[in-house]
């Protein structure tokens, strides 16, 4: 009983270590194949064609939706690596923080020390992130498994900038999100129609772009195992278990494990890519990782206090109410 107490209530842990693993995996493996010529726009098309089958089941009326997220993070990855990507998907809950006050979602109330730290936190996070983007400084010494499987990085710059557009996306995506969960309550019927308005919006726009008919042939080696990972582990897997621990622990216990992103990162694109770590990377990271935290601090702080304040709520009619809407915030996140 007592092993099994332990595994249940480290369960959460181990399982969003996993999801943040298989996201440096899913960086590393796509990086590596685009560096043999796989186009990254043919890349998403593929990607959500395969995830479609383990959701059909799910699927109901929904309205669509473009994937600009997926788009924006592989053509980072391609201009720059995984290592920058996992730190700039840490911007998210600072950026969906300023558009919820933008679109006045969310009250800001500045002579509040909570709504202060949230600025505070907001403007840490976009100052690591301009670190990061345009301040590379001196490289570090570093081991590698084998010898640099890569080109030179193309333009860190350009790749850092469109890293955060695709965290504006993600943030604009986890707002639109939180609408439509209000009248659909299936997160597996969400996650359906992303990948299949994902493929439909993503061939439209590659056959746009790519001209060229031979970079839709796929070789069978690992251009293929990326395709069926990003599918598999990169949809399937980590959306349903991340949507597993956000009922289990909230959303900020699974957003508490992004920066561990970073550090696996590192290690696998030094150790499997032959990257080179700078020390502007490592200052923009830790800034980033401190705004972060500092959200995500007064996020539960001010979610404790609303807990507090219906708590005190004398009348069970109206406690009903805003922990349903408590609950249904924990999933969407």
């Amino acid at each position: 009983m007592g092993v099994r107490s332990n595994l249940v209530e480290w369960s959460p842990f181990i399982a969003m270590v996993t999801v943040e693993c298989l996201n440096v995996g899913l960086s590393t493996l796509s990086k590596a194949a685009m560096s043999r010529g796989v186009n990254h726009f043919v890349l998403v098309v593929y990607s959500n064609n395969k995830a479609i089958p383990f959701f059909l089941a799910s699927l109901q009326v929904l309205p669509p939706r473009i994937t600009v997220m997926q788009n924006c993070v592989f053509i980072g990855i391609n201009y720059s690596s995984p290592t920058l990507g996992s730190t700039m998907s840490n911007l998210s809950p600072a950026i969906t923080f300023v558009l919820a006050v933008t679109l006045r979602m969310e009250k800001l109330n500045i002579r509040s020390s909570i709504s202060q730290i949230k600025v505070m936190g907001a403007v840490l996070s976009i100052s690591g992130a301009l670190v990061v983007t345009f301040y590379k400084g001196s490289s570090i010494s570093t081991f590698r498994i084998q010898p640099s499987l890569l080109a030179e990085t193309n333009n860190w710059v350009i790749g850092g900038l469109v890293f955060a557009m695709a965290s504006v996306s993600f943030a604009a995506w986890n707002i639109t999100q939180a609408v439509i969960m209000k009248e659909y309550s299936y997160q597996s019927t969400i996650i359906a129609y992303y990948c299949l308005f994902g493929t439909i919006h993503s061939t439209i726009l590659s056959l746009i772009v790519v001209r060229d008919s031979n970079a839709w042939k796929i070789s069978l080696d690992v251009d293929l195992i990326c395709i069926f990972y990003s599918a598999i582990a990169g949809s399937v897997v980590t959306f349903s278990v991340t949507a597993w621990c956000i009922k289990r622990k909230g959303p900020v216990f699974v957003s508490m494990f992004k920066p561990a992103g970073i550090a696996i990162a590192a290690f696998s694109s030094v150790a499997f890519l032959g990257e080179t770590l700078h020390v502007g990377s490592i200052i923009g990271a830790v800034i980033i990782a401190i705004g972060l935290y500092t959200v995500l601090w007064a996020q539960s702080k001010e979610e404790n206090l609303k807990g507090l304040e219906v708590d005190r709520k004398p009348s069970p009619s109206t406690q009903t109410s805003p922990l349903l809407e408590s609950h249904q915030r924990n999933i969407l996140a």
